[in-house]
């Protein structure tokens, strides 16, 4: 701590009275937490002339800058170069009996939006051939919607479309679960991988191709606010840089999401769904804030739709995508050699006497 020009100010030495997972145990923690992401980043500022910070997940782009304490020079988002509308996002809202789906804190315990959410995921497996990913806001919350859906049977109507495997903390069963996954899809019979924004699979694994044909995210992935380092964190932020916090906890959970369902689309002649299942999805607020190669995408005829809706609009999407791929179409996006050549004349080299 003592290395950094501003010492302790932007640390903070933090007791977590209950640092154990494990419900009613007791594990006390003392942390030493980094208040300000710009510390990481300043070395790098200082060390070379040109930096440039690229990523799919930088929205809102005009938070950055004020989080790691920098003056950019350019500054710009893009669409995605395609030559097929290859992502279908979709925002549903309400089940098939029209109640509001959400992952609220006085919402999520409602038995009628976990009905509604396991009726939407049997629907929506049945409908998507190979696999299926989703993602559930915390482990906490996705083992007792688990819970819920085996007494309702709805795990029992699953496994007739794909089977199941499941995320835990556990590293090694994650990777037992992945690979009997993939295993799955490759023989034909399809699955659906349960896993948790945050996890080990929303950060580093792909579900390119057959792998992942729909992204489904279950809720908006905010961080968990009475964290006692969170607390800190954003007094810390709205103190020295004005970042109110609700703008930062928005901006989070928003790139979060965009992380998860970023996992459908690898490649050029990939494509795949990104099912957002949140009423709070179809807010202006949440949905701008979403990268825009996903809004290019996002048209109205594709907000606040019931699951019903969506499941004809999925069916629609799939026949289309699983066309064979138009050679000349895909060439007219890539570069040929010859133009990446004529971008990068070679220099001509002259023999001193």
């Amino acid at each position: 701590v003592a290395t950094y020009s501003e010492g302790l100010p932007r640390f903070a030495i933090i007791m977590e009275p209950n640092g154990s997972s494990i419900p009613g145990a007791s594990d006390p923690v003392i942390q030493l937490a980094c208040l300000d992401a710009s510390l990481a980043i300043a070395p790098l500022f200082k060390r070379f002339g040109s930096v440039i910070i690229t990523s799919g997940t930088l929205s809102p782009i005009d938070l950055y800058p004020k989080l790691l304490q920098f003056e950019p020079r350019v500054s710009e988002s893009f669409n995605m170069s395609t030559f097929r509308p290859c992502i279908r996002p979709l925002v549903i809202t309400r089940g098939s009996d029209q109640l509001p789906v959400s992952t609220k804190f006085d919402d999520r315990g409602d038995m009628g939006v976990v009905r509604n959410y396991g009726s939407m995921l049997v629907e929506l497996c049945s409908s998507i051939p190979d696999g299926v990913v989703a993602f559930f806001t915390s482990y906490s919350y996705m083992e007792s919607i688990i819970s819920e859906w085996d007494g309702m049977g709805i795990l029992r109507q699953l496994t007739k479309s794909k089977l199941v495997f499941i995320e835990t903390k556990d590293v090694v069963e994650t990777t037992l679960a992945l690979d009997n996954f993939r295993r799955a899809c490759d023989s034909g019979r399809g699955a659906v991988f349960l896993s948790v924004a945050r996890g080990k699979v929303s950060e580093g694994i792909n579900f390119d191709r057959h792998y992942g044909r729909a992204v489904i995210m279950f809720g908006v992935p905010f961080q968990y606010t009475l964290s006692h380092i969170l607390r800190a964190r954003l007094e810390y932020l709205q103190t020295n840089y004005q970042i109110r916090e609700q703008d930062f906890l928005n901006f989070d959970a928003l790139r979060q999401a965009s992380q998860c369902v970023g996992r459908v689309i690898r490649s050029k002649i990939d494509y795949g769904l990104m099912i957002f299942a949140d009423s709070r999805y179809n807010r202006h607020d949440k949905r701008t804030k979403l990268p825009k190669w996903i809004l290019q995408f996002l048209g109205d005829g594709q907000l606040n739709l019931s699951t019903d809706t969506a499941i004809a609009q999925v069916k629609h999407f799939l026949r289309v995508m699983s066309q064979p791929v138009d050679q000349n179409k895909l060439k007219e996006v890539l570069l040929s050699l010859e133009e990446v050549e004529a971008m990068n004349p070679p220099t001509q080299m002259i023999e001193a006497p």
